[in-house]
């Protein structure tokens, strides 16, 4: 079966965040179903699999579900939630005698191997500008809106008549960049707060009560949130509409029309 594993939920700081005493954080800090780690997918199948970011609670993720190699990862982004586990990869890699492949535009692999030129001693990168099939899974990407931190990449996933997408990191998206989300059989979608009070020119991504706005349109079949801060609270229910729900760590969701 098709299946799509949520490793982490998490924002950029993920949760419990270090200096705060918030009942989230607390609730998190006790191994509760609040706490973690930044986010990231595990796409699983007959075909294969692959991973979907590399954050810096790479290997605690990899060790919490007892997953000792991965051989290929996509990457949306090259901010540090999203790549800081590269080195323990690359790492894995060395000491395994294996190469893994890296993929994700070229604009991004520029910035990685600026920040990590060693990578590629261990690592294989391939640009996907023209799209990409890992694990049979035809997967296309575009930039997309990320506020105040630049941008990042969305990915539409397609494979045997079920399409979905994953898009972490987003705010505030122009038509052109929300076309290819619409009709989705599962959309997963960064919400950082349910409804952050910020000022939006210093924001970055979808709180809750934008993202509901914004599946008015879209209007996937199924949609989870991710890339969630210490604000969004899981043993609360939120009054979510049928078809929305929250990832939490571990959960797994089918890529398949059942």
């Amino acid at each position: 079966m098709e299946r799509l594993i949520f490793l982490g939920t998490g924002d950029a700081m993920g949760v419990p965040r270090v200096y705060c005493d918030c009942a989230v954080c607390a609730e998190a800090r006790q191994g509760g179903i609040n706490r973690r780690y930044r986010s990231s997918v595990s796409v699983e199948g007959a075909d294969g699999g692959f991973l979907i970011d590399c954050g810096p609670d790479w290997r605690s993720a990899m060790e919490g579900r007892g997953q000792r190699f991965a051989g290929d990862i996509l990457v949306t982004h090259a901010h540090f939630d999203h790549i800081g586990g590269l080195p323990e990869w690359a790492d894995a890699c060395r000491w395994l005698g294996q190469r893994g492949r890296l993929y994700a535009p070229s604009e991004v692999l520029d910035t990685i191997t600026a920040q990590f030129p060693w990578l590629e001693r261990n690592l294989e990168l391939h640009a996907v500008d023209g799209g990409a099939l890992l694990a049979g899974w035809e997967i296309r990407g575009w930039k997309v809106n990320h506020g105040k931190n630049g941008y990042s990449y969305a990915y539409r996933l397609e494979k045997s008549g079920f399409a979905w997408g994953y898009c972490p990191d987003s705010i505030a998206l122009p038509l052109e960049q929300r076309r290819p989300l619409a009709g989705l059989d599962l959309l997963v979608l960064g919400t950082s707060f349910y409804h952050e009070q910020a000022e939006f020119s210093t924001r970055s991504v979808y709180d809750v009560k934008e993202a509901l706005e914004l599946l008015k349109e879209l209007t996937p079949k199924r949609t989870v949130f991710t890339h969630m801060s210490h604000d969004i609270d899981l043993r609360r229910d939120y009054g979510l509409p049928a078809g929305v729900e929250y990832a939490d760590t571990g959960k797994t969701v089918p890529l398949g029309n059942c």
